[in-house]
């Protein structure tokens, strides 16, 4: 007969038996575990170290180009604005930076700048819609023409482009007491401030996008407006672009919406124009809507491609 003692011993052996499997086991799952938690850490080092070389190899193309772009510039743009003048629209919250730098582009390129013009909020604000209507119907020259639906920022656009810009080679480089007239009701209704001779009437006009959206309640309503008077330079002179930076093409900034507008087909676009050579295309630009051709340029959406294509002939400004 097995007696008590055996029945204790046998369970206490089953016990220690299944103690030490346990043990066993449980160690060599952990440094399974371990093993291929160092695989993954190993891996994610590699991975981390190559996309940082990546990162510097991807900045040092990119101050490159930025260097090329900058140095072959004035090259790139000679004589291809000869003989045609510039004023330069400043929209609110639009890049100094771009402003100066185009204003020089234009110079290597040919052309004479006579001023800028720097679109002040007030008169985007909502409040301000009736007087600017009636500001603009005050100072309508001999000369322009209201649309028969005109509003009051169609209305703005068309007297400040009969300020700013002509086709009239007669009147190129000339200001006139009309012109005058406009400017100064605009300035003292806090509604535009200038430097420069804007008021000498360009051939070509270069409008500055923000380089942020507009992104409040009424944003849209505002980036109408200076559509509005995008559309009114490009109809006044030989050719109107629109530049910013890539942000202006994405949804709620100028360049989107008037990439969405009618406006497209008139008026070209560039959304590149915070770097060297999208400031080189927006000469490009200009030079091809003095030949009747209007396109949308840049990254963007919207965008046919960077860059003309055909890019227009060196030395032939239409």
């Amino acid at each position: 007969m097995i007696d008590f003692r055996y029945h204790l011993v046998s369970i206490v052996a089953i016990f220690l038996a299944l103690a030490l499997g346990i043990v066993l086991g449980s160690t060599t799952l952990s440094n399974s575990v371990s093993d291929t938690l160092r695989q993954q850490a190993n891996s994610a080092a590699k991975s981390a170290q190559q996309a940082r070389l990546d990162k510097r190899r991807i900045e040092g193309q990119l101050r490159g180009e930025k260097q090329f772009a900058a140095g072959l510039a004035p090259q790139l743009v000679a004589d291809r604005l000869k003989g045609q003048s510039v004023v330069l629209i400043e929209t609110p919250g639009a890049s100094n930076d771009s402003i100066e730098q185009l204003s020089e582009l234009a110079k290597n390129a040919g052309a004479a700048v006579t001023g800028r013009v720097t679109v002040q909020k007030k008169l985007l604000d909502d409040e301000q819609r009736d007087t600017v209507d009636e500001l603009a119907s005050q100072l309508k020259g001999d000369g322009v023409e209201f649309p028969a639906d005109a509003d009051a920022y169609t209305k703005a656009g068309a007297v400040l482009a009969g300020a700013l810009v002509t086709k009239d080679a007669a009147k190129t480089g000339r200001e006139d007491a009309s012109g005058g007239a406009v400017l100064n009701g605009f300035k003292q209704a806090g509604y535009v401030t200038t430097s420069g001779k804007p008021g000498q009437h360009a051939t070509l006009a270069v409008m500055v996008a923000p380089s942020a959206a507009y992104a409040y309640e009424g944003g849209d309503e505002d980036n109408k407006a200076l559509i509005s008077l995008a559309t009114a330079l490009d109809a006044a002179d030989r050719g109107t672009v629109v530049g910013g930076p890539t942000t202006s093409a994405e949804e709620g900034g100028l360049i989107a919406a008037l990439r969405d507008s009618g406006a497209k087909d008139e008026v070209s676009t560039v959304d590149a124009v915070d770097s060297s050579s999208g400031q080189v295309v927006a000469i490009l630009a200009l030079q091809n809507e003095m030949g009747g051709k209007s396109g949308q340029y840049g990254t963007g959406d919207g965008a046919s491609g960077y860059l003309p294509s055909p890019a227009p002939t060196a030395g032939k400004n239409g």
